[in-house]
């Protein structure tokens, strides 16, 4: 019946709705966590995130069945080609998924301690999912610019959702006025490679910026009037998504956004909102501008280069737990990069497990701070973890393990993502005969082993820190024990049999991959 619909001219516009059944789904139940917000009295308010979290298992059901019936005849486009339904769109929102369902879970408890367990948090969370899941599946720039606006205004207000904190205010002031002036020069990337093209459509700007490519290595009149044009748009572009993803230069708003956030905020923005950062980053370079790429790969290459050398060097330093996980991303990002920069299966699939498995790292990292609040006791710093191993082994346990993951140890899930992503590029060098692809890989990899230093920090204070830790019992709660327990599972998995995994990625991931010119075989 799906199959029959979507290619049916008389149930079109049933077949489109049926296209973005998920995030119906999830805008229908932001739309009632507000109604509830108003009718449910304050003390039953946390109803409302276990209303959430049936919202977005409705919407990974609803994915599922997508998925089954339509596996055959990806990619489905509707909309008037705005939106498309391929594989990479199908990956893509199972993370914004999980990273929604895990925020949600470890916001429960934080939210009762601070006093603002409100209907309207889960609400823009479930909306901010909305406009990441967009960003995943679509394919015009009028689209993709409208998600991330989406995403963005309602993680401006997440920041600054602790009214009462003027950290958490400051931070979101910081987050907005440098955020909106990245949505200009994004905008303005964007004006360029529609004036270039003649259409917002990314398959048709591709074709037309292949053309423009061709034209110009024939020494054809384009060559002298579109090429400038070009790469100012490519490098507009660019510098808007490197302050959404918070590369170097454009980082300086993450370690005071992240720390002066509400932690479950700081989790959600360290997750979901890089990988639909990086979602958009993969659908306008793979799809509209893969013919350019001998010109943004170096690009991409020198940011990532960069960005991982400050992440890390930065996060040495670190005393707040928070600021230290932000540089942290930092560095992570330029990791995610080098996906990108390898552009060939090995490196999208390097991209997407990191991605995944980078989203749950990090929400348990953060979920064990949260477990660490309580009533007079930020529980921010690295010492406040001081004696954790005898107060909570399991906890202790818990978190060597995400901070060894970050780090890339064998045998977690953060090994399988650095492999693929450190192995896309050194691929890539051997194809292209370019030294400086394998000199980007060690550098890499160099730098990882500097990661290491902080990430042991925590397990130095919890296991052999000198003061003793206080008596007091850690703030957990039964959503934030299972989001800690499914993201421990999840990075032990696919550390140890990631093979499953691999398969369902290279599966939907290599039709996009192809895109990219020069692929390894």
């Amino acid at each position: 019946m799906f199959l029959l619909q979507a290619n049916s001219t008389a149930l079109f516009s049933v077949a489109d709705l049926q296209l973005i059944a998920p995030e119906l789904i999830l805008t229908v139940c932001a739309c009632i966590a507000l109604v509830m917000e108003v009718v449910l009295p304050y003390r039953k308010s946390k109803l409302i995130a276990y209303f959430s979290l049936g919202g977005v298992a409705l919407a990974a059901f609803s994915l599922g069945v997508q998925f089954w019936y339509a596996q055959d005849v990806l990619p489905l486009d509707g909309f008037y080609g705005m939106v498309r339904i391929d594989g990479f769109a199908l990956v893509f929102k199972s993370i914004f998924l999980v990273s929604a369902a895990l925020a949600i879970a470890i916001s429960t408890r934080y939210l009762d301690i601070e006093g603002e367990q409100h209907g309207e948090y889960y609400a823009l969370v479930l909306f901010a999912t909305v406009g990441m899941m967009f960003l995943a599946c679509g394919y015009d720039l009028i689209s993709l610019y409208i998600s991330l606006e989406l995403m963005a205004l309602t993680f401006y207000v997440l920041v600054a959702f602790t009214k009462r904190e003027k950290r958490s205010n400051e931070a979101a002031m910081k987050y907005f006025l440098l955020g909106a002036f990245s949505s200009g020069v994004l905008l303005y990337g964007m004006s360029l490679l529609y004036g270039i093209a003649g259409s917002t459509n990314l398959g048709e700007i591709g074709r037309s910026v292949a053309t423009i490519a061709g034209t110009m290595g024939e020494g054809g009149e384009s060559a002298g009037t579109l090429r400038p044009m070009l790469l100012l748009g490519m490098i507009a572009l660019a510098a808007g998504l490197f302050f959404k993803i918070a590369a170097v230069p454009f980082h300086m708003w993450a370690p005071d956004a992240y720390e002066g956030a509400p932690t479950s905020v700081t989790a959600f923005l360290s997750t979901g909102s890089k990988a639909a950062s990086f979602a958009l980053y993969a659908r306008i370079f793979i799809e509209a501008l893969p013919s350019i790429r001998a010109d943004w790969a170096p690009l991409l290459g020198l940011v990532a280069a960069i960005t991982i050398m400050v992440g890390n060097w930065a996060a040495v330093t670190q005393e707040n737990s928070k600021r230290l996980l932000a540089y942290s991303s930092i560095s992570n990002a330029g990791y995610l990069l080098l996906g990108l920069v390898a552009g060939n299966i090995y490196g999208y699939i390097g991209l997407t497990i990191y991605l995944l498995v980078y989203t749950l790292m990090n929400m348990g990292a953060f979920g064990i701070v949260i477990s660490l609040r309580r009533r007079g006791i930020i529980g921010d710093n690295v010492d406040d973890m001081t004696g954790l191993a005898h107060k909570a082994p399991g906890m202790a346990a818990m978190m060597t393990i995400f901070m060894l993951s970050l780090g890339g140890l064998p045998m977690t899930g953060g090994f399988i993502g650095k492999y693929f992503l450190f192995g896309g590029l050194l691929q890539r060098g051997k194809a292209d005969g370019k030294t400086w692809y394998y000199w980007l890989a060690g550098w890499a990899i160099i730098n990882t082993v500097v990661s290491f230093y902080y990430y042991i920090r925590f397990i130095k204070v919890m296991y052999l820190g000198d003061r003793v830790a206080d008596d007091k019992a850690l703030s957990l709660s039964p959503a934030l024990q299972t989001a800690l327990v499914a993201s421990l599972v999840g990075i032990l998995f696919i550390g140890v049999y990631p093979q499953p995994l691999i398969e369902i990625v290279q599966r939907l991931i290599a039709p996009i991959a192809a895109l990219s010119p020069m692929q390894f075989k």
